[in-house]
């Protein structure tokens, strides 16, 4: 079988979002009171950012500019 790329960025997603619910239920299962140098806590967030950061660019549509689309805010090709 072969995947396409959307099939691939669909897994990808899936993944991450499993992933950051994964991290999600750490943190909050997290042993209290947390100290601010607490190492093993602030990995998890950390860890949290960068799957939300990653999720956050598989959904974000990114303007690529052409010689006759140069500008992002141009609704009709020029």
């Amino acid at each position: 079988m072969t995947e396409t790329f959307q099939d691939c960025i669909l897994i990808a997603r899936t993944e991450l979002e499993c992933a950051f619910q994964s991290l999600q239920d750490d943190i909050r299962n997290y042993p209290t009171p947390i100290s601010g140098c607490d190492a093993q806590f602030n990995y998890l967030l950390a860890e949290r950012s960068k799957v939300h950061n990653a999720l956050r660019a598989l959904v974000t549509e990114v303007f690529v500019p052409t010689p006759r689309m140069p500008n992002a805010g141009d609704r009709v090709e020029s």
